[in-house]
């Protein structure tokens, strides 16, 4: 069963500009102005995306002198995976051996 850690969890990462925040940095370690290039959001925009992720515990950040770089904490993301794949094992057995309530 989904807590509602998750729940929440999939709420962050539902909103496309976070998905693709999320999508470029499984890819490489980025600043916010390499984002701004690659999503073309304004700043103020990315920022706000930026501390949602952080705050969920989906990013961590890295003080570089002026700028800050953003990582990808993957544990975050194969937990949450780990738990659709729980789901979709059920599924499967469910299916398999036709398990169903039957109506009262």
């Amino acid at each position: 069963m989904m807590t509602s850690v998750d729940t929440d969890l999939m709420r962050v990462l539902a909103d496309p500009l976070r998905l693709r925040i999320v999508t470029l940095l499984a890819e490489e370690t980025l600043c916010s102005t390499h984002l701004i290039e690659e999503t073309g959001a304004k700043q103020t925009n990315l920022s706000n995306h930026l501390k949602v992720l952080r705050e969920a515990g989906v990013v961590d950040t890295e003080p570089c002198g002026r700028f800050t770089y953003y990582r990808l904490k993957p544990d975050v993301i194969a937990s949450l995976a780990g738990r659709f794949a729980d789901l979709a094992e059920t599924a499967r057995a469910t299916a398999e051996n036709n398990v169903k309530r039957s109506c009262p």
